[in-house]
């Protein structure tokens, strides 16, 4: 239709009484004289919307269905992630109760020694950061974690830290060549310095050349000023072999670390020192020594010893 004179009076004229049929529909209630003419229309146009629904309607389903059934996928993947991490937590209940284990004696090593620590797991070893004996573990700059802290865990001295990242951080083992610490006999107090020999004992220096020192005897850290690198009275290890005095200096020991290297899992980083050395107090008790058996001889008189002779 061309936008006319007429064409625009009929359009006024059209709202104009599709405004009065509403008024008088509304007016009129149920009574309403219109509503035949909207029955009728219900009559024909019924069908054609229920057709309509009908063709909509599946495309509507659809939809719901694909949402409902993303519902369902996303709690069955759920589910299954659940069920394979209880799944995993049972296969693991071995290694669980073996880190348990770990940290109990962790933490009786720190209550001994007075230790604040801070515990970690091992996330890496050494092939990470070059040919050091080192290990990463998973703490931290946000957790506290500065350089030149003591690490250990409930056999001994593991270490030092080296590096500090945000959340992991590298530690420097006992056993490394570049790694010495001060070392102090149980009960002598006598003091030398360790080294380490890779995967073999560590060795030690004692000051003392003429220093009394026998296989079995028992070393502790003694300590660094300020307490880094190094907080005192953490076990280092046992004598296994004294070389000699030959008139030098130093006497040289080698010494079996209480820490085995290869076996690192759960360690505690030191972040709080004793107010006081912990001297031996952290050395594990000593083996009871094993009785030697004793045996008792009995004589007795021989029988055919003649009267009057003694046997």
């Amino acid at each position: 239709m061309r936008d006319t004179r007429e064409s625009r009076l009929l359009l006024v004229l059209l709202i104009a009484i599709a405004f009065a049929l509403i008024t008088v529909d509304i007016r009129g209630g149920e009574d309403s004289p219109v509503d035949g003419a909207r029955q009728v229309a219900a009559t024909v146009f019924g069908p054609i919307e229920d057709g309509v629904s009908s063709a909509v309607n599946p495309v509507g389903d659809a939809v719901s269905a694909v949402r409902d059934s993303g519902t369902r996928h996303d709690r069955l993947a759920r589910l299954e992630t659940q069920n394979a991490a209880l799944k995993a937590k049972l296969g693991s209940d071995d290694r669980n109760r073996s880190r348990l284990a770990q940290l109990d004696k962790m933490l009786k090593v720190s209550a001994e020694g007075q230790y604040g620590i801070k515990g970690a797991q091992v996330i890496a070893i050494g092939a990470a950061q070059g040919f050091s004996w080192t290990i990463t573990i998973d703490v931290g700059a946000n957790d506290g974690i500065k350089r030149d802290m003591t690490v250990l865990n409930g056999d001994g001295l593991v270490g030092r830290v080296t590096n500090v990242g945000p959340d992991a951080s590298t530690v420097l083992l006992a056993n490394d060549p570049d790694f010495t610490v001060g070392t102090r006999m149980e009960g002598s107090d006598e003091l030398g310095f360790a080294t380490g020999q890779g995967d073999r004992p560590l060795r030690v220096e004692l000051l003392n050349s003429k220093a009394d020192v026998k296989k079995g005897d028992r070393l502790v850290t003694f300590g660094s000023e300020a307490d880094k690198p190094f907080v005192p009275g953490v076990p280092v290890g046992v004598v296994s072999r004294v070389d000699p005095s030959g008139g030098d200096l130093t006497r040289t020991l080698y010494v079996t670390p209480y820490v085995s290297f290869s076996k690192l899992d759960i360690v505690g980083v030191v972040v709080e020192t004793p107010k006081k050395d912990p001297r031996d107090t952290v050395l594990p008790n000593k083996p009871k020594p094993t009785p030697t058996p004793t045996v008792t001889v009995t004589v007795t008189p021989s029988a055919t010893a003649s009267p009057g002779q003694t046997p």
